[in-house]
């Protein structure tokens, strides 16, 4: 039995997130049935982070076994992105791993980045890739706010209450903010995360320096632990998975 891992990108505007699922096209979906033509066998492509509807991925990594080995990488690469190219997926890279590697549990860092354009003109190039959000933030508060994130806390005022994580107590090792000109980024690195925790963190952050809240407010809202004082999450189309590592 061979095991392989792969590096993903895509645009998730037009699917309903990675898992399989009823509903809708998945991105887990959509490779394993491309795999299944190249490869002429069923295949299921284990993914390292369950990433929801609308969210994008410059850096998603999955594992898959099949009883072949894969000769040419450039062959497979370039036979799968020819179907995937279309559906906005491609498969960036692949390397043999051992028999119990697993993609999610093996997984040390991940790193996702929220992007919010901030000014008053509609998006054109960043639609459905960045919140735009008119009123004007205040750079100063939002760092003063995402500081407070880091480290270890109980993040259950984040957590979607259909979250399946046994825990909701994490490690934010690092909250980063920066901007340059209208455009706000801000990376979060943990282990793991909980089911719309990073939405729900910058939507309170955007609360927070937009006047809002003060923040007094923001620090009652997340140390009540408690969902209903969550602000609305952030929208799905700013969201990346920037970076997995092993």
């Amino acid at each position: 039995m061979y095991n392989y891992l792969i590096k993903i990108e895509y645009d998730g505007t037009k699917f309903v997130g990675w898992q399989t699922q009823k509903n809708g096209k998945s991105i887990q979906g959509t490779i394993e049935k491309v795999f299944q033509k190249i490869l002429k066998t069923k295949v299921r492509v284990i993914g390292a982070g369950r990433t929801d509807k609308g969210v994008h991925a410059f850096s998603q990594h999955g594992n898959f076994k099949i009883n072949k080995k894969i000769t040419s990488k450039k062959i497979f690469l370039e036979s799968t992105n020819h179907f995937l190219r279309k559906k906005q997926i491609s498969i960036l890279d692949i390397k043999k791993k051992s028999e119990d590697f697993h993609a999610r549990h093996n997984a040390k860092l991940r790193t996702y980045e929220y992007l919010i354009i901030n000014r008053q003109g509609s998006l054109s190039i960043f639609k459905n890739r960045a919140w735009l959000v008119k009123k004007k933030i205040d750079l100063k508060l939002f760092k003063k706010g995402a500081k407070l994130l880091e480290g270890t806390h109980d993040f259950s005022t984040f957590r979607s209450s259909s979250c399946s994580a046994k825990s909701p107590i994490k490690k934010m090792d690092i909250v980063k903010v920066s901007k340059s000109k209208d455009i706000i980024k801000i990376r979060f690195s943990s282990r793991s995360f909980l089911q719309n925790q990073v939405r729900s963190m910058v939507g309170c952050l955007k609360y927070l320096s937009t006047n809002k809240w003060n923040l007094k407010d923001f620090k009652e809202a997340f140390y009540s632990k408690k969902r209903n004082r969550c602000a609305p999450p952030a929208p799905a189309c700013g969201l990346y998975l920037n970076d997995i590592k092993y």
